[in-house]
């Protein structure tokens, strides 16, 4: 892990403001060169989505969260990290996961912004249920081969 630099790691049910979190992380600092942002939004899967439900156990999303952040920490020279999940029902427009990486350079913020979002998206025990405009059943959103594939790219990088 770099230093003594400890991430920010939030599961909120309450949406959060993407500025105010950059200005939290940068406010002061000298040391930081680059910021990458990744924020995620519910999208209305044109038009059938009322709503994404999204469900957690606290401790176990907090502990695999973190563990997920300090290995991104030992990877690159982050100055910074900030990650915020959202949780319960989010509308259409919303704002889900906010990830925000600092560092001295450019390479090594973006590198841990999408190492944290693939993991994210793949490994963080979060269970999402989609709310159709039909009000039809809700379905369990199952996991796409195209996100798996993103995050094996990161353990072929390792090794």
């Amino acid at each position: 892990m770099s230093g003594a630099i400890r991430p920010l790691v939030t599961i909120q049910s309450d949406d959060f403001d993407t500025a105010a979190e950059i200005t939290r992380l940068s406010s002061g600092r000298h040391d930081i060169g680059a910021i990458v942002t990744f924020s995620g939004l519910c999208r209305d899967e044109s038009g059938t989505l009322s709503a994404l439900e999204i469900e957690h156990y606290p401790e176990m999303a907090a502990r695999e969260i973190m563990r997920i952040a300090d290995e991104a920490l030992g990877r690159w020279p982050l100055t910074g990290l900030t990650v915020i999940h959202r949780y319960g029902m989010i509308r259409p427009g919303e704002n889900i996961v906010l990830v925000v990486a600092a560092s001295a350079h450019r390479r090594a913020a973006f590198d841990a912004a999408s190492f944290l979002m693939d993991y994210l998206k793949n490994a963080a025990p979060f269970w999402k249920k989609e709310h159709l405009v039909s009000g039809a059943e809700s379905n369990w959103v199952e996991a796409k081969s195209t996100d798996t594939a993103a995050l094996k790219r990161w353990h072929e990088a390792k090794e």
